[in-house]
This record gives C-alpha cells, sequence and structure tokens, in this order.
C-alpha cells in the first residue's frame, strides 16, 4: 500500500490518511529518513513547513511539528504562502526537506501534504518509498504499545522550531527577480483571483511592485472560502472582472499558488496549453521542446509542430512533467490544468512566475495576449468524472476495455481518448479531444455512463 498519490498525500480532513494521529507519523517517519540520511552530524537534519489558508493548516501544522522535534528534527515555519514558494525557501534555507500543508485546488474541508527535496524539486522515487515503508511499520504497530510506535529520543537530542518572519519578503524579491530588468508593467492593469489562498497577499505585491495597476480579487481567506467559486478552477469572475475593469490581462491562482490560468483582454481564458504555447513560440528564449502531459489539448502538439518544435506528453503530474524536461535537457513543460515549469526561473510550478514571463513576452512585443494566442486552435475536449465508491481499474473489465478500443478507432486520426485512475481520490477520469464539439460530448458521456454501471 502506498499513502502517496501523484501529489502527495490528500484526503478529507478527520479521515485517514489526513488525520492529527497520523500526520504525527508522517513527520515522525520522514524525520527519521532524514536523520538516518544526514551526512554531517555536527548539525540537526532541518525542515522548513509552509501552509496554504485552511482552517485545517493549524492542526496539522502542529502535529507534524511535533513528529519532526520527536525525530530530532529542527523545524523552521513559514505560515502561509504558496507552494513554489516553500520549495525556493528549502534551497535557501539549506534545508534537508520542505513540507507544504495544502490540498490545491481542492475545497476547504481537503487538505495534504507535499514534500520537497532539499533541492526543492519533488522526491525522489526512492525517498518516497523509504517514508511510506517506515509508515506502513508504525500504522501496523499494536496503539496499546505505544513505546515501539515513536521511540523517545533523550531531550537533549529533540528538535527546535522557529518562525521565520521575512518569509513573504524572501519570495517576493525571488519572483520579481525572474522578470527581465528592461521592463515593468506600468502601463498594464491586471487583475489578480488570489483564490483566497496561499498567494492572497504575494500575488498582488509583486505585480505591484513591478509598476502594474493591480486589482486584488478574492484575497480575503476566512480559512473555508479557498477555491470556493474563485481562482484556476472557476475564472468566470475573472473574466467578468477583467471586462467590467477594462484590464489589460487577467491572472488567476489556486489555492496554493501552483497553478495559473490567464484572460486575455477581451475576457477570454487562456488556460495552461495556451501559456505554453506563448512562452514557447514568441518567450524572449524560444523553446527548443516542450513537455506536455496525456491531457494536453492535440491543438497544441498541432500548434508547436507547425512552429517547428518538438513536443512529447508525460504522464499527468508535475513530477512526470520534470522528469522528461531532464530527460530531453528542456526547460518548458506543463499541464493544461496550469502547472507551469520553466526551468530557468524555478524548480517547480510557480504561477506567479510563469504569469511574469507571459507578461514580459506582452511588454517585450507590445502585443495583448490575445495577439500573443494567435495560431494556437483548441481542439473540442470534454472531460467526465467518475467517482466511485471505491477505486477499480478499468481495463480489467473486458465489456469496458472493448468499449475504449471502439471509441479509438473512431477517433482515429482526428482526435484522442484518455481513460486514467485519478490518484487522489477513487475516480475514473474520461477525456474525448475531437475535431467534433458534439461527439466529443456525446461519447465521453457515453463512456463514462457506462464505467458507472460496470464499477458502480
Amino acid at each position: 500500500m502506498s499513502y502517496f498519490g501523484t501529489d502527495g498525500i490528500r484526503g478529507k480532513f478527520g479521515e485517514l490518511p489526513i488525520t492529527p494521529d497520523f500526520i504525527l507519523k508522517l513527520g515522525y517517519v520522514t524525520g527519521q529518513v532524514l536523520v538516518e540520511r544526514n551526512d554531517n552530524p555536527a548539525r540537526r537534519p532541518s525542515v522548513v513547513i509552509g501552509k496554504d489558508t485552511r482552517l485545517s493548516g493549524y492542526v496539522i501544522e502542529g502535529a507534524l511539528q511535533a513528529g519532526f522535534n520527536a525525530a530530532g528534527v529542527d523545524v523552521h515555519m513559514l505560515g502561509p504562502l504558496p507552494t513554489p514558494a516553500i520549495a525556493h525557501l528549502t534551497r535557501s534555507f539549506n534545508a534537508d526537506a520542505g513540507v507544504v500543508i495544502s490540498a490545491s485546488h481542492n475545497p476547504y474541508y481537503d487538505n495534504g501534504i507535499k514534500l520537497f527535496s532539499g533541492d526543492g524539486k519533488k522526491l525522489t522515487d526512492e525517498m518516497q518509498n523509504a517514508i511510506n515503508d517506515k509508515l506502513k511499520t508504525i500504522m501496523n504497530i499494536d496503539s496499546s504499545d505505544s513505546s515501539l510506535m515513536m521511540p523517545i529520543l533523550d531531550p537533549a537530542q529533540l528538535g527546535k522550531n522557529n518562525r521565520i518572519d521575512d518569509a513573504k519578503g524572501r519570495y517576493i524579491e525571488f519572483c520579481k527577480g525572474s522578470f527581465p530588468y528592461q521592463y515593468d508593467l506600468s502601463h498594464l492593469t491586471i487583475v489578480v483571483d488570489c483564490a483566497n489562498g496561499a498567494g492572497y497577499s504575494v500575488a498582488p505585491r509583486v505585480m505591484r511592485e513591478l509598476g502594474a495597476k493591480v486589482i486584488a480579487i478574492h484575497n480575503t481567506p476566512d480559512g473555508i472560502n479557498i477555491n470556493a467559486d474563485c481562482g484556476s478552477t472557476h475564472p468566470e469572475s475573472l473574466q467578468k472582472a477583467v471586462v467590467e475593469h477594462e484590464a489589460d490581462v487577467g491572472i488567476a491562482l489556486d489555492g496554493d499558488g501552483d497553478r495559473i490560468v490567464m484572460v486575455d483582454e477581451t475576457g477570454k481564458l487562456v488556460d495552461g496549453d495556451g501559456i505554453l504555447y506563448v512562452l514557447a513560440t514568441k518567450g524572449l528564449n524560444r523553446a527548443a521542446g516542450v513537455v506536455g502531459t496525456l491531457m494536453s489539448n492535440m491543438g497544441l502538439e498541432l500548434a508547436l509542430k507547425e512552429a517547428d518544435i518538438e513536443f512529447t506528453r508525460a504522464k499527468v503530474g508535475d513530477r512526470y512533467v520534470m522528469h522528461e524536461l531532464e530527460a530531453n535537457g528542456w526547460i518548458l513543460g506543463g499541464e493544461p490544468s496550469g502547472h507551469i515549469l520553466c526551468l530557468d526561473k524555478s524548480r517547480t510550478g510557480d504561477a506567479i512566475i510563469a504569469s511574469l514571463q507571459v507578461l514580459a513576452v506582452m511588454q517585450a512585443q507590445g502585443r495583448a495576449l490575445s495577439e500573443l494566442v494567435e495560431g494556437f486552435e483548441v481542439l473540442p475536449q470534454k472531460l467526465v468524472n467518475v467517482r466511485l465508491s471505491q477505486m477499480q481499474d478499468p481495463f480489467e473489465h473486458e465489456e469496458l476495455v472493448a468499449a475504449f478500443d471502439k471509441a479509438q478507432a473512431t477517433l482515429e486520426g482526428r482526435g484522442r481518448l484518455l481513460i486514467r485512475q485519478s490518484g487522489t481520490e477513487p475516480m475514473i477520469r474520461v477525456m474525448v479531444e475531437s475535431d467534433d464539439e458534439i461527439e466529443c460530448d456525446v461519447m465521453a458521456n457515453a463512456l463514462a455512463n457506462h464505467i458507472k454501471t460496470v464499477l458502480g
């Protein structure tokens, strides 16, 4: 059994694995792995911990902190900051690991844990497996023998805690440093949708300090309004605000600030595929190649081919995009959901930094975002999520495989079919692309209903 999904550990707060008891053990066993791998006995291992704006983050933060301390690991508390900020500050503080308490774009009642290695990248599979093995062991120990669950260190060996007061300022300067020095944003009016999440404070400040007139919306988090009808998964209010304020561009983050979608001056949405197209074909440094995912629209693949730019697909998840980028020696990749990797600027998906690179192209070329996406035609795409009572593999059922094969044959040469299991929920995702929008909708819903009937 693996407790880790495609993006860390995630679930509904109060239900395994997102319970205080489990999180305490997660902090403890992760700390054990760091102590075992510490090659400098003169210093204790250390971690940085940041979070988004969910109320449950306070409980999880305390449990993690106690677990790490009990294992002999020092903790630097960063407070509410975007996920990419924690990745950056992990390296900045020379920490052994970074921890993010967030469920990204999910509702407030969910939460989760993401882990970064000391170099600010997602954990390697090898280290994640080492943590998972220890978790399985400690979770299977008889709870009546607590001495076996978490051996107590001598008090002199316990870890310490400290809160970093200037974490926000450090990250803001890092983001601003990714913007070309010869440009500024003084001629732009920008609407920023902060999703009532981790970027609610830093994203508007970055844009203002670069000279833009900023209209911030959904920037008053109360612990339960994160991602609620706002942010990158619900950009409708951003689209409306851009038109109402006659703004030049709109930017929407998700709850933990690693996803971005944009809105042009007409109110039209530009998703992650559109952002990749702009940066690859019109960026200050033309891309040699781009990594997308299985979810990337075929229109992006065709547009990049027309521009003589290589394109390859990775499995869904920014860690897999990162792997393909490193394997090919490229710097640009991402997902239509808005995870954008610009490896010459940051080591992880960063909504603020990705938006700044698009704004830099707008400034350099003196063109509106609507003009920059010309040449990229999105093929009609329909995504239907099928929620199950428990996860099952649809490809283990011959009846479903036959239906998938028939649909794929129908789409051959003019579309795609993708059936995949969610890495974080008991859900099957059905995606159909076609040059016929009606066919997309009908086929996707028919396959989803078929899956629901067979798997329940």
